[in-house]
């Protein structure tokens, strides 16, 4: 039977993708310190690896979809396809320094700069033109400065982190989220594609229903017509009569951001008996 071979992020970014194959109807279970997880998919093999790992595993091949960020991809060079921006675990990759060195010193010496970003870190620095020598960190990168380092090039999400080691970004480099990644010799293969694309079709479906929640309402003929035309639908609502033709039962999916708004607007159109409930798919 034919399977496509799947890599799992190791690390912060597995629950999210987990997550989100669970919301698609695909069960993912992965015993303590096992690396092979069980799929209820008999279609679908799974392995988890670490994030920096995942692009050159698909460009050798070996596996034909994985998950990580974006920021290794572009730090490995691995020559693959992004299917999808899943939007996940947004981060930027920052360069910060120690807040008591000024911008202008970094220009005058070689400084040490320290980071997992090599190739990213070092194509930043000669575009610069700031002298330097690059050390290569394993995790914990913001402890190097002062003493071990000049600078940093590391990802932060709110900048927190770099605030509390006294750092300050001097530049952000590019911006980073987890994404779906292709090997170029799966999407050549039919039906890999195909399941590929069907993978993509749900994951849409669930990051879109997650953003989203369905209003349902009554309204009285008299007032129908007012309350259609001020409600915002992904097409147009849902519309059925009420038993003993005394009006309507009205359905609309909106975003999530829209409902304090948009409930008191609804209550001056006419509407009545108002329910809120959540989505699992949304396929336009």
């Amino acid at each position: 039977m034919d399977k496509l071979k799947i890599l799992l992020p190791k690390g912060r970014i597995y629950d999210n993708v987990v997550s989100l194959f669970s919301g698609s109807g695909i069960s993912v279970s992965l015993p303590d310190r096992a690396y092979r997880p069980t799929v209820n998919q008999e279609d679908l093999e799974a392995k988890v690896m670490k994030p920096q790992n995942i692009g050159k595993l698909l460009e050798l091949g070996a596996h034909d979809v994985g998950f990580t960020g974006r920021d290794w991809i572009l730090e490995t060079g691995a020559d693959v396809v992004e299917v999808m921006d899943l939007g996940f675990d947004r981060v930027k990759i920052v360069a910060a320094v120690p807040n008591e060195i000024d911008d202008e010193e970094l220009k005058k010496r070689r400084i040490i700069v320290a980071t997992e970003y090599t190739n990213i870190a070092s194509k930043w620095l000669e575009e610069k033109r700031i002298k330097n020598m690059v050390v290569r960190t394993y995790g914990a990168t913001e402890v190097f400065p002062p003493d071990d380092a000049d600078m940093i090039v590391d990802n932060t999400a709110t900048g927190r982190t770099l605030k509390e080691n006294g750092l300050r970004i001097v530049d952000t480099l590019m911006t980073s989220s987890t994404c779906m990644f292709a090997s170029k010799e799966a999407l050549a293969d039919e039906w890999k594609r195909k399941k590929i694309n069907e993978l993509k079709m749900l994951f849409a479906a669930v990051l879109d229903a997650r953003d989203r929640v369905m209003l349902e309402m009554n309204v009285s003929k008299a007032r129908f017509a007012d309350l259609v035309s001020g409600l915002p639908s992904m097409r147009s609502p849902t519309v059925s009569p009420l038993y003993g033709d005394d009006g309507y039962a009205v359905k609309i999916a909106v975003k999530k951001c829209e409902v304090p708004s948009l409930m008191p607007r609804l209550k001056e159109l006419g509407a009545t008996d108002i329910l809120e409930y959540e989505l699992r798919k949304v396929m336009p």
